[in-house]
């Protein structure tokens, strides 16, 4: 579904990705993991068009996308959430869910033109269908309630299905769990692959290693801007390479033990 061929990015002649290669299959969980400023999130602010690579290609269901407009590339079909949260705190959940609604393509102006009868039918049908948004995330009871009054966990949940509301085939995830609770974190992972059960693929960044490890088929792991591994869960957690990644090697490790003694 999505594929990522030899994607690098320099900023101020600083390296930040080196050859990047990735593919997205369709349908499934694929988690990207790695140490903090090992460039997870340029991937994904590359791939919505943020970003434009220096050199490389990234293809979407065949079609190249390095180069679109971030708002072309949702109408592609891809979709994301934020590091920090970006919703309209002052708004009701509702509401936020139909600003996106009104995003999609199928949306247009003219609708202001159409009959009030066939208006209000329209704009019923929409009402209905930002309710199924929120009880998508387990927020319809609280359709009403201003966005700002949620918990943590529940903005980042209703984020989330203000992301829905694009209609989307691959859904972008930028650390889905941070600022959660356990329970919280174990009510996401059971809402995230409810949506993939629905047919959504979906592409996440996570710090949590035992969140990505139980949600994820496949994860790809990034190092100082390179890939230096990819596999199963099982596979990953047994990598040399990304053991050192993530613990340093053995003398790293006993120099910092020692300066905590």
């Amino acid at each position: 579904m999505l594929t990522l061929t030899g994607i690098s990015i320099n900023f101020g002649g600083l390296q930040v990705l080196d050859a990047v290669t990735l593919k997205i299959p369709a349908r499934g969980i694929f988690g990207l993991i790695g140490p903090n400023g090992a460039g997870k999130t340029t991937v994904f602010n590359l791939i919505t068009g943020m970003l434009t690579p220096s050199s490389g290609t990234i293809e979407f269901a065949g079609c190249q996308i390095n180069g679109m407009a971030p708002h072309r590339i949702t109408r592609q079909g891809v979709a994301r959430t934020f590091q920090n949260i970006r919703i309209f705190r002052e708004m009701t959940l509702i509401a936020n869910v139909l600003v996106a609604l009104g995003d999609r393509p199928s949306y247009s102006p003219l609708n202001v033109f159409m009959p009030l009868a066939t208006q209000r039918h329209a704009e019923a049908l929409e009402y209905d269908s930002a309710r199924e948004l929120l009880a998508r995330v387990s927020l319809a009871d609280k359709a009403q309630r201003l966005a700002g009054t949620l918990s943590y966990g529940e903005q980042r949940r209703l984020e989330i299905a203000r992301a829905l509301a694009t209609r989307p085939k691959l859904l972008l995830l930028d650390e889905p769990a941070a600022g959660m609770n356990s329970a919280e974190k174990l009510l996401l992972m059971d809402e995230i692959m409810k949506l993939e059960d629905s047919g959504l693929s979906l592409l996440v960044i996570e710090h949590d290693m035992r969140f990505i490890m139980g949600l994820c088929r496949q994860v790809a792991v990034l190092n100082f801007g390179r890939v230096i591994a990819q596999g199963t869960p099982e596979e990953i957690r047994a990598n040399g390479a990304v053991i050192e990644a993530y613990l340093g090697t053995d003398d790293e490790v006993q120099e910092r033990s020692g300066r905590r003694s």
